[in-house]
């Protein structure tokens, strides 16, 4: 195997692929009721992302869910949170990965969760944001795509509340 190193961060193997962490542009979360990350590469094996400060206007849940050239999956996702701390909990989602507790318009979130290509447009999630004076939300679970991924969405499970506060942003390799 030969390796071409040309100054930049990246380092490029006999089969043309490019390897190295590229970061998306972070999206103020200061409104709308969905940020979406588009146009991510068909040869992404991880994608990273990272909560700062992120809050939403009312008291629905935070949904992640992801896509490919169709659109947004919305079905299908085996997805587990769970709550740690208070009253701990978790709760199963299958409409994307939901959060579970975390439904006060006046909560921060901070953390990130990792998105990791098993092949065969099967993608699995593992990860977690706190809220800094109260709780931790620890995600799992997996989702097989129709075709590749290209895109991911945060929202709320609600459709309705929106982003009022922080950012979002991806990392991806």
């Amino acid at each position: 195997m030969s390796v071409i190193i040309d100054g930049s961060a990246s380092v490029t193997i006999n089969s043309g692929a490019v390897l190295g962490i590229t970061s998306g542009t972070a999206v103020a979360s200061t409104s709308g009721t969905s940020i979406d990350f588009t146009g991510i590469p068909s040869w992404v094996k991880r994608i990273t992302v990272m909560f700062n400060g992120v809050s939403t206007s009312g008291t629905s849940l935070i949904r992640f869910q992801l896509g490919d050239s169709g659109g947004i999956e919305t079905t299908g996702y085996a997805g587990v949170c769970s709550q740690v701390g208070g009253a701990a909990s978790s709760a199963a989602s299958t409409s994307g990965f939901d959060s579970n507790g975390d439904n006060n318009a006046a909560f921060l979130r901070y953390g990130s969760l990792v998105f990791t290509s098993l092949g065969s447009n099967t993608w699995t999630l593992c990860g977690c944001y706190n809220i800094v004076t109260a709780f931790s939300y620890l995600f799992s679970g997996a989702k097989t795509l129709s075709d590749t991924l290209t895109q991911i969405r945060i929202t709320t499970v609600n459709g309705t509340d929106t982003f009022d506060a922080g950012s979002i942003n991806i990392l991806y390799e």
